[in-house]
Protein backbone atom coordinates (compact mmCIF):
# COMPACT_ATOMS: atom_id res chain seq x y z
CA UNK A 1 0.00 0.00 0.00
CA UNK A 2 1.10 3.53 -0.84
CA UNK A 3 2.25 6.16 2.00
CA UNK A 4 1.32 9.49 2.49
CA UNK A 5 4.46 11.62 3.36
CA UNK A 6 5.16 14.61 4.04
CA UNK A 7 7.93 16.33 3.25
CA UNK A 8 8.85 20.23 4.30
CA UNK A 9 11.90 21.95 2.77
CA UNK A 10 10.92 19.97 -0.73
CA UNK A 11 12.40 22.70 -3.28
CA UNK A 12 15.46 21.23 -3.28
CA UNK A 13 18.07 19.38 -2.23
CA UNK A 14 17.56 16.30 -0.20
CA UNK A 15 13.81 17.58 0.41
CA UNK A 16 13.19 17.46 -3.52
CA UNK A 17 15.29 14.62 -4.33
CA UNK A 18 13.28 12.01 -2.06
CA UNK A 19 9.89 13.58 -3.11
CA UNK A 20 10.62 12.64 -6.46
CA UNK A 21 11.77 9.27 -5.67
CA UNK A 22 8.60 8.23 -3.63
CA UNK A 23 6.14 9.81 -5.99
CA UNK A 24 8.17 7.33 -8.74
CA UNK A 25 7.75 4.61 -6.63
CA UNK A 26 3.46 5.46 -6.34
CA UNK A 27 3.90 7.58 -2.51
CA UNK A 28 1.53 10.04 -2.40
CA UNK A 29 3.74 13.55 -1.21
CA UNK A 30 2.55 16.42 0.83
CA UNK A 31 5.56 18.95 -0.43
CA UNK A 32 6.11 22.11 1.23
CA UNK A 33 8.04 24.83 0.54
CA UNK A 34 8.41 28.91 1.13
CA UNK A 35 7.96 29.33 -3.26
CA UNK A 36 5.50 26.68 -4.37
CA UNK A 37 6.56 27.20 -8.02
CA UNK A 38 9.82 25.31 -6.85
CA UNK A 39 7.30 22.26 -6.85
CA UNK A 40 5.81 22.78 -10.37
CA UNK A 41 7.98 20.47 -12.10
CA UNK A 42 6.60 17.52 -9.50
CA UNK A 43 3.11 18.58 -10.25
CA UNK A 44 3.73 18.32 -13.82
CA UNK A 45 5.17 14.72 -13.76
CA UNK A 46 3.23 13.21 -10.51
CA UNK A 47 -0.36 14.92 -11.08
CA UNK A 48 -2.87 14.63 -7.58
CA UNK A 49 -0.41 12.55 -6.63
CA UNK A 50 1.69 15.31 -5.12
CA UNK A 51 0.13 18.38 -3.09
CA UNK A 52 1.91 21.33 -3.02
CA UNK A 53 1.87 23.54 -0.11
CA UNK A 54 3.45 26.82 1.16
CA UNK A 55 5.25 26.91 4.00
CA UNK A 56 7.52 29.12 6.58
CA UNK A 57 8.16 26.60 9.07
CA UNK A 58 9.27 29.54 11.26
CA UNK A 59 5.50 30.04 11.41
CA UNK A 60 4.16 28.06 14.05
CA UNK A 61 0.30 28.42 13.47
CA UNK A 62 1.03 28.13 9.07
CA UNK A 63 3.25 24.80 10.00
CA UNK A 64 -0.11 23.27 11.97
CA UNK A 65 -2.31 24.57 9.25
CA UNK A 66 -0.38 22.69 6.70
CA UNK A 67 -0.17 19.64 8.14
CA UNK A 68 -4.07 19.26 8.78
CA UNK A 69 -4.40 20.77 5.14
CA UNK A 70 -1.83 17.23 4.37
CA UNK A 71 -4.15 15.19 6.36
CA UNK A 72 -7.44 16.76 5.14
CA UNK A 73 -6.28 16.21 1.22
CA UNK A 74 -4.80 12.52 1.26
CA UNK A 75 -6.85 11.68 4.76
CA UNK A 76 -3.69 10.30 6.86
CA UNK A 77 0.10 10.98 7.34
CA UNK A 78 2.00 7.80 7.31
CA UNK A 79 5.36 10.00 7.11
CA UNK A 80 6.67 13.01 8.16
CA UNK A 81 10.20 14.28 7.02
CA UNK A 82 11.28 17.50 8.75
CA UNK A 83 13.78 18.35 6.05
CA UNK A 84 13.67 22.65 5.89
CA UNK A 85 16.57 24.02 7.45
CA UNK A 86 19.93 25.68 6.13
CA UNK A 87 23.57 26.70 7.27
CA UNK A 88 25.11 29.47 8.69
CA UNK A 89 29.20 29.55 8.29
CA UNK A 90 31.10 31.93 10.20
CA UNK A 91 33.12 32.07 14.38
CA UNK A 92 30.75 32.38 17.13
CA UNK A 93 31.85 35.80 18.05
CA UNK A 94 31.11 36.68 14.38
CA UNK A 95 27.32 35.71 14.95
CA UNK A 96 25.46 38.41 15.44
CA UNK A 97 21.82 38.08 17.59
CA UNK A 98 19.60 38.02 14.49
CA UNK A 99 21.32 35.47 12.12
CA UNK A 100 21.42 33.25 15.82
CA UNK A 101 17.87 33.52 15.94
CA UNK A 102 16.83 32.53 12.93
CA UNK A 103 19.21 29.65 12.54
CA UNK A 104 17.37 28.37 15.91
CA UNK A 105 13.90 29.60 14.55
CA UNK A 106 14.75 27.96 10.95
CA UNK A 107 16.18 24.47 12.10
CA UNK A 108 14.97 23.84 15.73
CA UNK A 109 11.54 25.21 16.00
CA UNK A 110 10.48 25.12 12.72
CA UNK A 111 11.28 21.72 13.48
CA UNK A 112 9.59 21.80 16.66
CA UNK A 113 6.37 23.34 15.26
CA UNK A 114 5.85 20.53 12.44
CA UNK A 115 6.27 17.61 14.52
CA UNK A 116 3.73 19.14 17.69
CA UNK A 117 1.22 19.13 14.95
CA UNK A 118 1.60 16.17 12.99
CA UNK A 119 2.04 13.70 16.71
CA UNK A 120 -2.44 14.15 17.68
CA UNK A 121 -2.87 12.93 14.21
CA UNK A 122 -0.64 9.82 14.19
CA UNK A 123 -1.25 9.28 17.56
CA UNK A 124 -5.28 8.90 16.20
CA UNK A 125 -3.88 6.55 13.42
CA UNK A 126 -1.95 4.61 16.10
CA UNK A 127 1.07 4.74 14.00
CA UNK A 128 3.61 6.68 12.03
CA UNK A 129 7.16 7.60 11.34
CA UNK A 130 8.74 10.83 12.45
CA UNK A 131 12.08 11.54 10.11
CA UNK A 132 13.91 14.48 11.35
CA UNK A 133 16.67 15.73 9.65
CA UNK A 134 19.71 16.52 11.62
CA UNK A 135 23.39 15.97 10.33
CA UNK A 136 26.49 14.09 12.17
CA UNK A 137 26.93 17.99 13.43
CA UNK A 138 24.12 17.30 15.86
CA UNK A 139 26.84 14.43 17.40
CA UNK A 140 30.51 15.57 16.71
CA UNK A 141 31.39 19.45 15.76
CA UNK A 142 33.35 21.23 13.25
CA UNK A 143 34.72 25.05 14.00
CA UNK A 144 33.13 27.76 11.62
CA UNK A 145 29.81 26.31 12.33
CA UNK A 146 28.97 26.82 15.79
CA UNK A 147 24.66 27.94 15.42
CA UNK A 148 24.51 25.02 12.84
CA UNK A 149 26.16 22.45 15.44
CA UNK A 150 23.76 23.99 18.25
CA UNK A 151 21.02 23.85 16.19
CA UNK A 152 21.13 20.23 15.01
CA UNK A 153 22.72 19.14 18.68
CA UNK A 154 19.25 20.45 19.95
CA UNK A 155 17.27 18.69 16.84
CA UNK A 156 18.97 15.45 18.56
CA UNK A 157 17.88 16.33 22.26
CA UNK A 158 14.50 17.02 20.99
CA UNK A 159 14.25 14.47 19.15
CA UNK A 160 15.74 11.42 21.54
CA UNK A 161 13.47 12.56 23.45
CA UNK A 162 10.32 12.45 21.73
CA UNK A 163 11.17 8.62 20.42
CA UNK A 164 10.79 7.49 24.45
CA UNK A 165 7.72 9.51 24.86
CA UNK A 166 5.98 8.40 21.83
CA UNK A 167 6.83 4.80 21.45
CA UNK A 168 3.65 3.62 23.52
CA UNK A 169 1.64 5.06 20.82
CA UNK A 170 3.17 3.38 17.79
CA UNK A 171 4.91 6.08 16.53
CA UNK A 172 8.66 5.98 15.51
CA UNK A 173 11.26 8.63 15.35
CA UNK A 174 14.36 8.31 13.17
CA UNK A 175 17.46 11.17 12.73
CA UNK A 176 19.01 10.85 9.27
CA UNK A 177 21.97 12.26 10.13
CA UNK A 178 24.44 13.15 7.19
CA UNK A 179 27.89 13.88 6.42
CA UNK A 180 28.90 16.82 3.98
CA UNK A 181 26.94 16.10 0.65
CA UNK A 182 27.14 18.31 -2.33
CA UNK A 183 23.56 20.16 -2.57
CA UNK A 184 23.09 24.06 -1.93
CA UNK A 185 23.41 23.57 1.87
CA UNK A 186 27.03 25.14 1.50
CA UNK A 187 25.93 26.88 -1.17
CA UNK A 188 22.94 29.38 -2.20
CA UNK A 189 21.32 28.24 0.59
CA UNK A 190 24.02 28.72 3.97
CA UNK A 191 24.33 32.56 5.38
CA UNK A 192 27.58 33.70 6.25
CA UNK A 193 28.71 36.16 9.32
CA UNK A 194 31.04 39.06 8.66
CA UNK A 195 34.62 38.10 8.76
CA UNK A 196 37.04 38.94 11.82
CA UNK A 197 40.44 38.90 10.26
CA UNK A 198 41.46 36.82 13.77
CA UNK A 199 39.70 33.90 11.79
CA UNK A 200 40.93 33.55 9.32
CA UNK A 201 43.04 30.83 10.35
CA UNK A 202 40.44 28.84 11.33
CA UNK A 203 38.31 29.73 8.44
CA UNK A 204 41.19 28.25 6.14
CA UNK A 205 41.73 25.18 8.07
CA UNK A 206 38.32 24.26 7.96
CA UNK A 207 38.12 24.98 4.43
CA UNK A 208 41.32 22.68 3.65
CA UNK A 209 40.04 19.98 5.54
CA UNK A 210 36.65 19.19 3.23
CA UNK A 211 38.74 17.51 0.15
CA UNK A 212 36.12 16.74 -3.05
CA UNK A 213 36.03 12.92 -2.18
CA UNK A 214 34.54 13.89 1.54
CA UNK A 215 30.86 15.53 -0.23
CA UNK A 216 28.79 12.46 -0.66
CA UNK A 217 26.39 12.75 -4.28
CA UNK A 218 22.67 13.73 -3.00
CA UNK A 219 20.83 11.62 -5.51
CA UNK A 220 22.51 8.32 -4.13
CA UNK A 221 20.70 8.95 -0.78
CA UNK A 222 17.41 8.13 -2.10
CA UNK A 223 17.39 4.64 -2.16
CA UNK A 224 18.85 4.65 1.78
CA UNK A 225 16.11 6.98 2.86
CA UNK A 226 13.15 4.48 0.83
CA UNK A 227 14.72 1.47 3.05
CA UNK A 228 14.79 3.55 6.20
CA UNK A 229 10.97 4.65 5.41
CA UNK A 230 9.73 1.11 5.22
CA UNK A 231 11.89 -0.25 7.90
CA UNK A 232 9.34 -2.23 10.28
CA UNK A 233 12.15 -1.27 12.86
CA UNK A 234 13.51 2.17 12.04
CA UNK A 235 16.90 2.70 13.88
CA UNK A 236 16.70 6.12 15.62
CA UNK A 237 20.02 7.21 14.12
CA UNK A 238 20.96 6.46 10.68
CA UNK A 239 24.01 7.91 9.84
CA UNK A 240 23.77 8.58 5.68
CA UNK A 241 27.40 8.90 3.36
CA UNK A 242 30.57 7.07 4.02
CA UNK A 243 32.55 9.39 5.89
CA UNK A 244 29.88 9.95 8.82
CA UNK A 245 30.64 6.17 10.83
CA UNK A 246 34.43 6.74 11.30
CA UNK A 247 34.19 10.31 12.10
CA UNK A 248 31.96 9.90 14.38
CA UNK A 249 33.59 6.89 15.99
CA UNK A 250 37.03 8.17 16.46
CA UNK A 251 35.60 11.65 18.13
CA UNK A 252 33.71 9.06 20.57
CA UNK A 253 36.45 6.98 21.35
CA UNK A 254 38.29 10.27 22.14
CA UNK A 255 35.80 11.31 24.14
CA UNK A 256 35.35 7.88 26.23
CA UNK A 257 38.86 7.94 27.20
CA UNK A 258 38.56 11.46 28.54
CA UNK A 259 35.87 10.24 30.58
CA UNK A 260 37.87 7.36 32.09
CA UNK A 261 40.68 9.86 32.49
CA UNK A 262 38.53 12.00 34.91
CA UNK A 263 36.35 9.16 36.49
CA UNK A 264 37.51 9.32 39.89
CA UNK A 265 37.02 12.93 39.74
CA UNK A 266 33.89 12.85 38.30
CA UNK A 267 32.51 9.93 41.03
CA UNK A 268 34.34 11.65 44.13
CA UNK A 269 32.29 14.84 42.98
CA UNK A 270 28.47 12.59 43.80
CA UNK A 271 29.37 12.97 47.83
CA UNK A 272 28.83 9.92 48.74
Amino acid sequence: MSKIILITGASRGFGKIWAKALLKRGDKVAATARNTESLNDLVAEFGDAVLPIQLDVTDRLASLAAVNKAKEHFGRIDVLINNAGFGLFGAIEETTEEQARQQMETNFFGLLWVTQAVLPIMREQKSGHIIQVSSILGLVTLPVLGLYNASKYAVNGLSETLAAEVKGFGINVSLIEPNGFSTDWSGASAAQTEAIEIYAPVRQAFAEAATPDGWGNPDATADAVLALIDSQNPPLHFLLGKVAYPFITSVYADRIAQFDEWKEVSAAAHGH
